[in-house]
């Protein structure tokens, strides 16, 4: 397959991906700014969206724009800004492109959908988004990504472009899975202790999970209450999670093994490496050594393993030497 369509299905794929992403980061970060316990307590109102785009890398770049962060700027900025690239407009826009640009590469009914999306979204102004309501907007977002999911499954050959449009989405989830679980907060957000402190954290803990689709997933294998080790654990290291650290990342080496063809390649070892850690960890053991170096390792690590994809097969072998990250956020890639 020329690099170049490669590249293309490689980020339709993953920009569609990320606009669900968005649309999920967006969700649960709603939900915890209508905590009262917040205001009560005196704290930022500002505070839960300075985490969302911390989360991704955004917090200096907004604040060079837009200056101090409030909640309207900051919807605006992960909805509609097309300077964002990581804003759910950039990604129906990019997606639809990149679409385009290999319309021979996919089904008809991919393109179409695609193209649907981006001329529904295209038409959606910030007035409008706060008639139909914000949450009603997010849903029709993941309504969409789940569409074009739908479509390529029951469409596309199962050949090498499918096999890029799925290393697209699949390392994309998997960055996902790991800055969602940063959005939360740290104990300093919480109350000193208590009840209070309890009641926050479950509400906390449980609107990732309602973000996620996951909260009748959790109560059905853990048959408690929601607890912090618990959906870090679901949301990393459980393989009946589908969008789990663990799933995406043996789906990532799977998939290489196929593009591999047999041929000792250092991205495949990259993914497998990261499968293997993921696949044998254990809760306790990845809390006891610290959350926040092992997620910025599994980010670093999915950094390295989205460079080395781009370098394997979307670039001519003279210029890989070149290669680096297309966009900050690309993760990434």
């Amino acid at each position: 397959m020329l690099c170049r369509t490669a590249n293309d299905l490689y980020w339709v794929s993953r920009n569609m991906e990320r606009a669900e992403n968005t649309a999920r980061l967006i969700d649960v970060t709603l939900r915890i700014a209508m905590l009262p316990e917040r205001l009560d307590r005196g704290k930022s109102e500002a505070a839960p969206w300075r985490r969302a785009l911390d989360a991704l890398g955004l917090a200096e770049s907004f604040a060079s724009l837009h200056g101090p962060i409030d909640s309207e700027h900051v919807l605006r900025h992960l909805l509609l800004a097309p300077d964002n690239p990581s804003s759910i407009y950039s990604c129906f826009r990019d997606a639809r492109e990149n679409a385009r640009a290999q319309r021979v590469a996919i089904t008809s009914e991919m393109y179409e959908d695609l193209n649907a999306s981006w001329l529904e979204f295209r038409t959606r102004s910030w007035p409008r988004i706060r008639a139909e309501g914000v949450s009603n907007v997010l849903e029709w977002v993941k309504s969409r990504s789940a569409s074009f999911r739908g479509v390529t499954l029951g469409t596309l050959g199962r050949g090498e472009g499918y096999h890029f449009l799925a290393l697209g989405a699949f390392i994309e989830r998997a960055d996902w899975a790991v800055r969602l679980l940063d959005v939360i907060g740290s104990d300093a957000d919480l109350p000193e202790g208590g009840e209070a402190r309890d009641a926050v954290e479950y509400f906390q803990w449980s609107a990732l999970l309602q973000s996620l689709s996951a909260f009748e997933m959790y109560r059905r294998l853990y048959r408690e209450s929601v607890t912090p080790v618990g959906v870090t654990e679901l949301i990393l290291l459980r393989e009946e999670n589908p969008r789990s650290l663990l799933t995406c990342v043996g789906t990532l080496h799977r998939v290489l093994r196929k593009l591999s063809g047999g041929e000792a390649m250092e991205v495949e070892r990259l993914a497998g490496a990261l499968w293997a850690q993921s696949r044998y960890a254990r809760i306790d053991e990845v809390i006891a050594g610290g959350l926040e170096p092992y997620l910025q390792d599994t980010l670093d690590r999915l950094t390295a393993l989205g460079q080395a994809i781009h370098a394997q097969f979307m670039v001519p072998t003279l210029s890989r030497d070149r290669v680096g990250g297309r966009r900050q956020w690309q993760s990434m890639g």
